[in-house]
This record gives C-alpha cells, structure tokens and sequence, in this order.
C-alpha cells in the first residue's frame, strides 16, 4: 500500500493531522490499533485553542452541536480552602471556555469529518510493528491488520502512536525521561446528590482528587505514590473508601459505589521527550514525541498544536513528494520550546502541589488574613492560568490556505 503520508496512531495528534492533510488533497493513511476509541485512559478536556482550531476548519459548531460540558470556570479546594484559580473567561469570546467531552467522541468526530475526504484512509484495528528502512531514510511502516501483514510505504511516516510509541522506538528514537513520583488511579464515580461548584482537583495532606465532570458523573482520579496500589489494595477497599471521603468529603455518599477492584484502573504517570523528534522520512508528534503528565490537562492540547504546526510545514513538501530534513527539524524548533516550558511546570507541580501531601502549602484552615491575600492574587493568577493552560505557551493556527479544503486532490 502506498500513500503520502502514513501516520501511525489514532489520537488527537494523529486524526487531527490526518484530517488536515486530506482536507488539503493529499492522500494519508491512519493506523489505529484498536476496533474503536473508546478508552477511559484518554483525556476529556478540549482547550479554548482547539476550539478556535476547529472554527478555523468550519467545524466549531458541530462539534459544540455534541454532547459536552462548557466550562469557563474551575475551582480547586486545598485543605478545605476553596479556590477559584482558573476562569476561561479572562481570555475574552468567542472561545472563552473548556469543554470537557469523552474523547472517543471527539475522536470519532475528528474521523467522520475526514471520511469526507477521498484521500482519506483510516485502517482500524491495524497496528504498526516496526518501519521500512532503505539506505537510512524510513519509508514507511510494516502493520499488522485484520487481514494479516502489510506494508505502507509513504515519503512521509508519522508516529503518533503514543508514549510506548513501536515507530518510535523502531526508528531508533529514545526519549529523555524526567522522574515523576506519583501514579493515578482512575475510576468512575456517580455525582452526589448535592453537586458542588465545577472543580478540578481536592487537594488535603492526605492526597489529592481530581474530578472531571462527564455529565452524570465524575471521571475521578487519586494521586498515589508511584508504585502504592499494591499497598492501598492490601488495606481494602473500605480504607479505599475513607481516603476518597477524607480528601473530597463531597464524595463521602458515593464512594461506596465503588464495590471492586476491578473498578479502578492504575495509570502510570510519566513525563519524557525526545530529544531529537525526527529521522529522514520519519517526524514523532504527541507523546510519541513528548509525554505529559495529566497535570493542567493539557495532553490533548499539545498533541493537537504538534499536529497543526506540522500540517502547516508539511502540506506544500509533501504535494511535491519530498520532505527535506530542515522542514522536520523547523517543526521541532517551533514546538519543542513550549513543550519544554509546559513539561518544567508539570514537574514543579508534581514537587510542590499535585502528589500526596502537598496541601502543605496552604494551612488548614487558612486564616483570615491569608484569604483575603488569595483573594486579591485571583484576579491575575486567573489571566495568567487561563492563557497558560486554555491556549499554551505557542498556540498554533491553521494556515490560512489551509482553511479551506482543497478543490481538487494533490498530484
């Protein structure tokens, strides 16, 4: 099978990327391993910039058309503290706030929109297993698929494929990982009879929640050491229970919803990145290039800024069959620096608030004096968090030729 250009990962990164290339005419292969998107592991939240993104491509409102959850504000509660540390609002209209939808859904918009396009193909259930070498350059990826082995041969091959990327690590790319002492334990839990205000994360010396609203209830996840579960697990799930209930007492009526631990699924929380995210014939977007933690929720964000600076470089090369090796590195001097930059943010949190007991910071309760301090500092702790998490260090925009989908298909 040839194409132009063979990405290899279904997620944000890839199906973005794929959809832009098609829409400009060119003929682009996704792999998708799985038989569909549907994972709890993925992030839900979409950023204000990717829904400037998807108006910028004439699909803002369908995609607003599904069902999701808007939100312009989030509150954090630290050490019983209620703070209000993130308001989308302070970024102005149109895009003025998060929405949080299962990413499946997304996903399967993304791919419904693309379909449209003659030059699209997504091979699902289709996984890659290694690359075509030749004389150095990659030339594509061997899969496996539901009708046994195949090879895709492009000029181009996109990994995309994830933190445990098998492109990646084919085409002999290691990431540089940064020490991360903490796991998730993610779980579902129902809404309490009386909801609280939209918030992030409950954060107490005992550990720290995060809640993401997905309408009839809360995708939950509990900060854990890294490498604790088996300890939790040996002191039950009645203990399970009360660590719930004593960090996000909110939660105290609905934690015994969860009745097994099969229940609760272990993520494993690392941050890495590549120092080098390309090869001749080869580029490594999203994780495979650069893994974040779930800190700020901003995973889904950067894979999707990758994939549109990358459309925006590669679009004219690839129409000429060639992408020369300085177009690849432009791309990671134009994202590596914000990576860079949101990655060192992550790995402060992580040392000073995101794991088991950093409610230190704030005592409890917090006296007066101090309140009415971190209400004065919110009015510019939330400009700057909206600007830093709702669009990025570099947000990055459609080329205006590429706004338009493409009359006829790329030669």
């Amino acid at each position: 099978m040839e194409t132009s250009c063979v990405i290899a990962g279904g997620g944000p990164a890839g199906m973005m990327l794929g959809l832009i290339l098609a829409r400009a005419g060119l003929d682009v292969v996704v792999l998708e391993k799985h038989a569909d998107f549907f994972r709890d592991f993925r992030g839900d939240t979409i950023h204000p910039s990717t829904i400037t993104l998807l108006g910028e491509l004439g699909l803002r409102e369908r995609f607003l058309a599904l069902p999701h959850n808007s939100i312009r504000t989030l509150d954090a509660v630290v050490n019983g503290t209620r703070l209000h540390p993130i308001d989308f609002g302070r970024l102005g209209p149109p895009d003025d706030f998060l929405v949080l939808a299962p990413q499946w859904d997304f996903l399967n918009f993304l791919a419904a929109e693309a379909a449209q396009y003659p030059g699209f193909h997504l091979l699902m259930e289709t996984e890659a297993t290694g690359v075509i070498e030749e004389a150095g350059i990659i030339r594509g990826v061997t899969v496996d698929g539901p009708d046994g082995a195949l090879e895709v041969r492009a000029p181009l091959t996109i990994a995309a494929d994830g933190r445990d990327s098998i492109v990646r690590r084919a085409a002999g790319l290691r990431p540089r990982a940064f020490g991360v002492a903490i796991d998730v334990l993610w779980f579902r839990i129902p809404k309490p009879a009386v909801v609280p205000p939209s918030t992030l994360a409950y954060v107490d010396r005992g550990g720290m929640i995060v809640t993401i609203d997905r309408g009839d209830y809360y995708q939950t996840g509990l900060i854990i050491p890294k490498g604790g579960f088996d300890e939790l697990k040996a002191a039950g799930l009645e203990e399970f229970h009360r660590v719930l209930a004593g960090i996000a007492p909110v939660l105290k009526p609905v934690v015994g919803s969860i009745e097994s631990w099969d229940d609760v699924k272990l993520l494993s929380v690392q941050i890495d990145r590549l120092e080098r995210w390309y090869r001749s014939g080869l580029l490594a977007i999203g994780d495979a290039a650069h893994a974040m933690s779930p800190a700020f929720g901003v995973g889904v964000n950067y894979a999707i800024q990758d994939a549109v600076a990358a459309a925006n470089a590669l679009v004219a090369p690839l129409r000429t069959g060639a992408v020369d090796l300085r177009v690849l590195d432009a791309v990671q001097e134009r994202r590596l620096p914000p990576v860079a930059r949101m990655q060192g943010l992550q790995l402060a949190a992580h040392r000073r608030i995101a794991r088991p007991g950093g409610a230190a910071i704030l005592p409890d309760p917090a006296p007066e004096p101090l309140r009415l301090a971190l209400d004065a500092a919110m009015p510019l702790l939330q400009r700057v968090s909206a600007r830093v998490i709702g669009r990025g260090f570099l947000p990055e925009s459609l080329a205006p030729e590429l706004r338009e989908p493409a009359r006829v298909a790329a030669v």
